[in-house]
């Protein structure tokens, strides 16, 4: 070993990864007050095994934050018992950090949580979820996807009476223009506080009985999906789950009456994972029962034409998702009502559909909100489209945008974004020269910026003598994993 390489060793040696949060976290908060500007996060001594450092950040849901230590424990935090809401339901997040129990000894290598679900991947390759019912599969995978009588098994009669909080009614198919959308936008977010206020009282009512279970399984489950399939990452929206195989495939379950799951149809609650066909494929590419299945599906519907062999990232907001192929093609399905779905219109989108005014544009990342999406091109830029009501699309004016909108805001001259997180109603980013800029709703100070002031334009967040690594938002806070020296 020479002398450049025993001081690169050394240097090594001197760096360890820190996780930083900001927002809202009632347990976490200092008097359940928000943290305005980022504050380090604890590493558990409790760990079995042992843990010295953190290895990634995966946001949280609704008053919860989770994050991966270097042991390869999932770790959780930041409700308090006292609450009575329904981030409880998710299972227990301590007030400080711990390690989330779970059914395996295998080590975790992604998580990612919705309003009151929680999902994670094992290094195995299988997935365990848990909390909200429906977003628990309760059968074994199903292959017949033709759009009939097979759906009808999988439909759960009875509804659970909670409801998160982006529930609003869905959109019809009208075509509005952006002013229309942003009146709209502002009569559903009225809406959305009174119905807020119902499911609080149903949740209390409900979450006092003994049979609180009926809708919540606290406890892990192992889904089960197809035989030989390896999933490397996971997405979690407000009542669904999307899941990506190590072959590029999607599989997904959960609530889909807006299409979020890609299938199709209006199905109220998928409780079995199935495979969404997002793009083409030859026969030498999957097995012969997925060639079996592509072929049903082609005798009923006619795939799209999408740049692409198979996809590399997954998102999921509220009630719509997103994906991007492997040629750097972004897709949308799910709720359209505020334009999250970018495809010019407020239609809501069944199936996978390519966001055409982007196909000349290479897609890096993308995250999606409760109503808005963001995504980063390969050059750097962003783009944004979607409910617009607190900034969060950053475009530094107020109303929706049905199209894919190029962020251009002075903040941003001379950055080139290289990571994307959304929360329910604020927006972040990475730059390549390491920099974290965040914008939209900072009622909690998720935006960490030493302000409760709402931003429609991307600003710097402080993080001094520290390298961004990841960052990862929740529904009220946000998450920064940081290189830092010891």
């Amino acid at each position: 070993m020479n002398g450049n390489e025993r001081d690169e060793v050394k240097m090594e040696e001197c760096k360890a990864m820190v996780v930083f949060m900001w927002g809202y976290l009632p347990g976490a908060s200092p008097e359940k007050s928000p943290m305005l500007s980022p504050v380090p996060v604890r590493l558990p001594a409790s760990i079995q095994g042992g843990a010295s450092s953190w290895k990634d950040v995966c946001g949280g849901g609704c008053g919860f934050a989770m994050a991966i230590a270097d042991c390869e424990k999932l770790i959780t935090w930041g409700s308090a018992d006292d609450e009575g809401q329904s981030y409880l339901t998710s299972g227990k997040h301590g007030q400080t950090p711990e390690s989330f129990p779970l059914p395996t000894e295998a080590s975790i290598v992604k998580a990612a949580a919705g309003w009151a679900h929680c999902v994670s991947v094992t290094d195995s390759g299988e997935v365990y979820t848990w909390g909200w019912k429906e977003c628990v599969p309760s059968g074994k995978v199903t292959r017949d996807l033709i759009t009939g009588g097979s759906f009808q098994k999988d439909v759960v009669g009875k509804q659970s009476t909670f409801q998160p909080e982006q529930v609003s009614p869905k959109s019809r198919g009208a075509s509005v223009s952006s002013g229309t959308a942003s009146q709209t936008e502002n009569r559903k977010a009225g809406e959305e506080i009174a119905k807020r206020r119902r499911i609080s009282a149903v949740k209390e009512e409900h979450e006092s009985l003994a049979s609180g279970d009926e809708f919540f399984t606290l406890s892990p489950c192992l889904v089960t999906l197809g035989s030989g399939v390896r999933i490397t990452s996971v997405a979690a929206g407000g009542r669904h789950t999307l899941a990506l195989s190590d072959m590029g495939q999607v599989w997904g379950w959960g609530y889909g009456g807006e299409g979020q799951l890609g299938l199709g149809s209006r199905i109220k609650t998928l409780s079995s994972p199935h495979l969404i066909l997002c793009v083409e494929q030859t026969t030498s590419e999957k097995d012969s029962s997925l060639a079996v299945l592509q072929g049903s599906l082609n005798s009923q519907t006619q795939l799209s034409q999408v740049a692409g062999s198979y996809v590399k990232e997954i998102a999921c907001g509220g009630r719509h998702s997103a994906v991007i192929t492997d040629a750097g093609a972004l897709l949308t399905f799910g709720w359209g009502l505020h334009g999250q779905c970018g495809q010019g219109s407020t239609n809501d989108l069944l199936r996978p559909t390519c966001v055409s005014s982007l196909s000349g544009i290479q897609v890096l990342g993308v995250a999606a909100g409760l109503w808005h999406t963001v995504c980063i091109a390969v050059d750097g830029q962003v783009y944004a489209f979607g409910g617009n009501q607190f900034g969060q699309l950053g475009t530094g004016a107020e109303q929706a945008e049905t199209s894919p909108k190029q962020l251009d805001a002075a903040s941003l001259e001379g950055k080139h974004a290289k990571m994307v997180s959304c929360g329910a109603r604020h927006s972040a980013i990475l730059t390549d020269d390491g920099q974290v800029l965040s914008w939209g709703w900072n009622k909690y100070g998720q935006l960490g910026l030493g302000d409760t002031m709402d931003r429609n334009i991307p600003a710097q967040v402080a993080i001094d003598g520290c390298l961004p690594k990841n960052v990862a938002c929740g529904w009220w806070h946000t998450l920064l994993l940081a290189e830092t020296p010891t």
